[in-house]
């Protein structure tokens, strides 16, 4: 469903991330916060969309 350089973000909306790991049902995905940091935090691929700009 989602692969490694993937643009996603929540179905509920949230930042846009990057698709950095994945086995499927869980997806790890990074992004920066408002102060520039990295987050990464796993996801249930089901609550992810493919980000369209």
């Amino acid at each position: 469903m989602f692969n490694v350089g993937d643009c996603v973000q929540l179905k509920s909306g949230g930042p846009v991330m990057t698709v950095s790991d994945t086995d499927g049902s869980t997806v790890r995905c990074q992004w920066f916060d408002m102060n520039q940091e990295v987050k990464t935090l796993n996801f249930r691929a089901e609550t992810l969309e493919k980000y369209e700009a």
